[in-house]
């Protein structure tokens, strides 16, 4: 008797996005409700992070992630320094352009591949 192989499921790297995105949120909410860290706005600084992490994750290295997750995880870092008064804001935003402005230059590096279309 022949029984059709049951296949796993494919793993899905995009459904990560939601379920990491809400234990970051939770867990950053958390340390400062309990006083461990100081009170940030949790959601915009993970949100950035975790965007710039899931860049990598779902994209793997190619010339979108190069820029996309280290530009949010730059921002996010910025974020955090700005929200504890230790960077203003007029010099956070010219700090992300000239990131910006470097990371599309490392883009055009031959021995980063295109992104998969």
């Amino acid at each position: 008797m022949n029984t059709p192989a049951i296949s796993a499921p494919k793993s899905n790297r995009k459904t990560l996005v939601l379920p990491l995105l809400i234990i970051a949120i939770g867990s950053g909410w958390l340390l400062t409700t309990l006083g461990l860290v100081p009170g940030l706005n949790w959601i915009w600084v993970l949100g950035l992070a975790i965007i710039g992490l899931l860049s990598f994750a779902v994209s793997g290295l190619d010339k979108s992630s190069v820029v996309i997750g280290p530009f949010f995880l730059i921002a996010s870092c910025l974020s955090v320094l700005r929200q504890t008064e230790q960077l203003s804001f007029d010099v956070e935003v010219p700090v992300l352009v000239i990131v910006i402005g470097v990371l599309l230059l490392i883009a055009r590096s031959k021995s980063i591949p295109s992104p998969n279309g």
